[in-house]
């Protein structure tokens, strides 16, 4: 089985420097990503993800995260059933709502930059992520 983490957990285990490399997938569809989405997400929407797994690495921790966690909790059992190591698969549990529930920072690509005024634009690629 995967393992739910809350995003308290989530922030403690993979971005406080102690957890080395991790991919941080959200399968909403690609307009529920563009409107708002957790800094660091790589969009691999649900729909698509049969066809897209494999740009996903077993080499690394993989946190799949949704909207409310009921997406991504079928995402997480479906690269267990390819065949990944549970104990690499985490499913954020509550999802992007409850990320921004808690007040976390998100990024919205679709709105200018407070900063420089630009939209922001998805990189284009999985990023592996080091704390």
């Amino acid at each position: 089985m995967y393992t739910d983490i809350s995003s308290e957990d989530y922030r403690d285990q993979f971005t406080s420097g102690a957890g080395g490399d991790y991919q941080l997938i959200d399968v909403r569809e690609e307009d529920e990503h563009a409107e708002v989405n957790i800094p660091g997400t790589f969009n691999i929407p649900l729909s698509e993800f049969p066809a897209r797994f494999d740009e996903i690495s077993e080499e690394a921790p993989v946190i799949l995260v949704c909207n409310t966690g009921v997406r991504s909790s079928e995402a997480a059992l479906f690269l267990l059933g390819m065949g990944y190591d549970q104990d690499q698969v985490y499913n954020l549990e509550d999802g992007t709502k409850g990320w921004m529930k808690k007040g976390y920072a998100v990024d919205r690509p679709g709105t200018p930059s407070r900063e420089t005024g630009k939209k922001t634009t998805d990189c284009g690629g999985i990023a592996s992520f080091r704390a």
